[in-house]
């Protein structure tokens, strides 16, 4: 069942991709909008911060127009690496679909061995604009869900994992201050997660401990030095699903720097706490983008 679901999303996103670089106005063109105002491409797909998605649509397009961007971030903490590679088409401002695939390799856990996951995200906005609705206080909000399926269940199943599809649902608010704080523009968001994955899907869906829906709240602030340069920070809460191991919340503080619409990196040091049978697992990422 799940294979046959992830075929028919890879096929949905092949049109999807097809149907957006058919539609783009001007090819090479990153769109409209303002700088960094589609985000940055979070861990899992969804613009948003590294590990956050915010209501904000993938991409520069504006209502008139389609907008692709294209992602890759290498995370090394302590005892593991990840490493996440994908991209997403936002539609006129208003939808957004996008694919990632996530390799996670498992250190000395189990040493040699990796865990793949496979995402399919859909994106809608519901109402605002984060950026030019300045005169009220409203934030942008959207509704999204992320298909998560895990290609090596073997670990997961072993650590009490039930399952090793699931999808998240997410709703987000996200607002931008300009000229908020010294004369610079100041960005926050908060996310609410329906999910059952343990360690964002890498080691599976649900467990012994707990296997139902839990809500969780994600949030993001920034600081734009300039047009160009912003830092902040994140915060993920994570339900705690397996008895073997304790899960605790992921944590980051982040640079990113865009010297134009096409190209975008971002580096950071995250905090992510207990993985598995490694406690206290820090150290940075570091993720490209970029926007046609």
């Amino acid at each position: 069942m799940a294979s046959r679901m992830m075929l028919w999303m890879r096929v949905l996103a092949t049109l999807g991709l097809a149907a957006g670089l058919a539609l783009q106005p001007r090819p090479g063109d990153a769109g409209e909008r303002l700088l960094l105002t589609g985000g940055i491409t979070q861990i899992e797909g969804s613009a948003g911060g590294g590990i956050v998605p915010w209501a904000l649509i993938a991409g520069y397009g504006t209502r008139d127009e389609v907008g692709l961007t294209m992602f890759h971030t290498h995370l090394a903490i302590d005892d593991f690496r990840l490493q996440s590679t994908g991209m997403a088409i936002g539609y006129y401002d208003r939808f957004e679909v996008s694919l990632a695939k996530q390799r996670f390799s498992l250190g000395s856990t189990v040493p040699g061995e990796s865990i793949s996951q496979e995402i399919i995200g859909i994106k809608l906005k519901l109402s605002g604009d984060a950026i030019f609705d300045q005169d009220r206080w409203l934030p942008q909000i959207a509704v999204g869900a992320q298909y998560k399926n895990n290609r090596d269940f073997t670990v997961p199943r072993l650590l009490g994992a039930k399952h090793d599809s699931g999808v998240d649902f997410y709703l987000a608010a996200t607002k931008m201050h300009l000229a908020a704080v010294a004369g610079r523009n100041v960005l926050w968001n908060l996310t609410g997660r329906l999910t059952k994955a343990n360690q964002m899907g890498l080691l599976g869906f649900g467990g012994d401990r707990n296997d139902d829906y839990r809500l969780k709240l994600e949030a993001s602030a920034a600081l734009f030095i300039n047009d160009r340069i912003a830092v902040g920070v994140e915060y993920r809460a994570k339900p705690d699903n397996l008895s073997a191991f304790s899960e605790d919340s992921f944590k980051d503080v982040f640079i990113v720097f865009a010297p134009d619409k096409r190209f975008a990196i971002t580096a950071a040091y995250a905090r992510l706490g207990t993985i598995a049978d490694k406690r206290s697992q820090d150290g940075f990422y570091l993720s490209g983008q970029l926007s046609f």
